[in-house]
C-alpha cells in the first residue's frame, strides 16, 4: 500500500500531460503517413479524406453522399489497407434481408447424429463496414445496423454476439437517384458521426485522375498503421483538452439549432433539431480534427468547420422553409456566423 501511494504521488499533472503530449506526437506522425498513402489513391477530395479520417479517429461511423463515380468505395477501400482495418462490403438492394448482414443460425448435424444450430456470421463481423448505397434496402433491413452501430455487439435468435474492435461503418448514399430508394429514419441517422459530401474534383485533379487511372498500372496503398495504433489514438482524442471557449461555442450552436431555444428567424423554419448527441459527436470530432490538421488541441474555428457535416442529417426544415427555397447548409451557416 505504502509503495502504491509512493506511485501515486510521483504521477504528477505534468507527467500525465508529458505523456499526452508524447503519444499525440507519435499519432500525429501517423496519420501523416496515413494522409499521404491514401491521397496516391484519391484525387482531389483531401476534404473528403480528412473528414473520413476525422470520422474514424473519433470512433464514428460516416455517411458518404455524392453522386456515382466520385471514387467513393475506392476512399473506403483505401482506408481500409491504409489503417490495417479488416473491411468488408456490402451492396444494398431491395431485397436484401437483415441476415444477409448480420448472420443466420444453420442447422447442422454431427457425425453420431445429433442436430444442432450454428451461427454464421455475416459481413457485419468486419473492423470496416461498407455499405453501399445504404438508402436502397429496405427500412428493416437498414435497422439491422442499428443495434451494430450503437452498442457493438448484434443479437441473433437472443443470442449476444459481440463485433469485431474497433467497429466502424462507412456507408454511401446517392443523392440524385431516389426511385426505389427508403430514406433512412432519424434514429438512424443520428447514428452517423459525421455527413460527409463527396463533390467533383477540380481540373487538375481530374487530369491527374484520367493519367494514373487508366493506365495498366495501378497504385496500391500500404498500411500506415495498424488497428492496434488507431485503437491507441482513438483513446488519445478522447483526452486530448478541450478549452472552455470551445465547449461553449459547441454548446451555443448545438442548442441554437433547436426550435424554441434559438433566435426565431432560424429555428421557426426547422421542425426538429439536433440532440445531446450532436454536441457529443462534435466534442470529439474537433479534437481528431486538430490531430488531422497537426494541432494539439482545438479551436472554435474546427466548431465552425465540422458544423455542417455534424448537423446537417441532424435538423430538418419545415415545409414552409423548403418551399420559400431554404436550405440546411444556410440555416447552418447562419448560425456558424453567430459564433463571432
Amino acid at each position: 500500500m505504502a509503495a502504491q501511494a509512493r506511485a501515486n504521488e510521483s504521477t504528477s499533472p505534468i507527467d500525465l500531460d508529458t505523456g499526452i503530449v508524447e503519444a499525440a506526437e507519435a499519432a500525429l506522425s501517423a496519420i501523416g503517413a496515413a494522409r499521404k498513402e491514401i491521397g496516391q489513391v484519391i484525387f482531389g477530395q483531401q476534404k473528403v479524406v480528412d473528414l473520413s479520417l476525422v470520422t474514424l479517429l473519433s470512433g464514428g461511423h460516416g455517411l458518404l453522399v455524392g453522386v456515382p463515380g466520385l471514387a467513393k468505395t475506392k476512399l473506403v477501400e483505401a482506408m481500409g489497407t491504409v489503417l490495417g482495418l479488416a473491411a468488408r462490403r456490402v451492396q444494398f438492394t431491395p431485397d436484401l434481408m437483415p441476415s444477409d448482414i448480420l448472420g443466420s443460425e444453420v442447422l447442422d448435424e454431427s457425425s453420431d447424429g445429433k442436430r444442432h444450430f450454428r451461427f454464421i456470421k455475416g459481413p457485419v463481423f468486419a473492423q470496416l463496414l461498407m455499405a453501399d448505397e445504404i438508402n436502397r434496402a429496405s427500412p428493416r433491413t437498414q435497422s439491422a445496423l442499428l443495434q451494430a452501430m450503437q452498442e457493438h455487439h448484434v443479437t441473433v435468435a437472443g443470442e449476444r454476439y459481440d463485433l469485431p474492435a474497433p467497429f466502424h461503418v462507412l456507408a454511401t448514399q446517392n443523392p440524385i437517384e431516389q426511385e426505389g430508394t427508403y430514406p433512412l429514419p432519424e434514429a438512424q441517422l443520428d447514428r452517423f458521426l459525421l455527413e460527409i459530401d463527396v463533390g467533383y474534383p477540380d481540373r487538375e485533379a481530374e487530369r491527374r485522375i484520367l493519367l494514373e487511372t487508366t493506365g495498366a498500372a495501378e497504385y496500391k496503398p500500404s498500411p500506415a498503421m495498424t488497428s492496434e495504433t488507431l485503437m491507441s489514438i482513438q483513446r488519445l482524442v478522447r483526452r486530448l483538452p478541450v478549452g472552455d471557449a470551445v465547449v461553449e461555442a459547441i454548446l451555443d450552436l448545438v442548442r441554437s439549432a433547436r426550435p424554441g431555444e434559438g433566435e426565431a428567424s432560424v429555428t421557426d423554419k426547422l421542425s426538429w433539431g439536433p440532440g445531446p448527441r450532436a454536441s457529443q459527436s462534435l466534442t470529439l470530432a474537433v479534437r481528431a480534427r486538430a490531430l488531422v490538421e497537426g494541432r494539439l488541441a482545438p479551436s472554435v474555428d474546427d466548431v465552425a468547420a465540422l458544423a455542417i457535416p455534424v448537423l446537417k442529417h441532424r435538423v430538418a426544415l419545415t415545409f414552409a422553409a423548403r418551399a420559400d427555397g431554404e436550405t440546411v447548409e444556410g440555416l447552418i451557416g447562419k448560425l456558424v456566423e453567430r459564433l463571432g
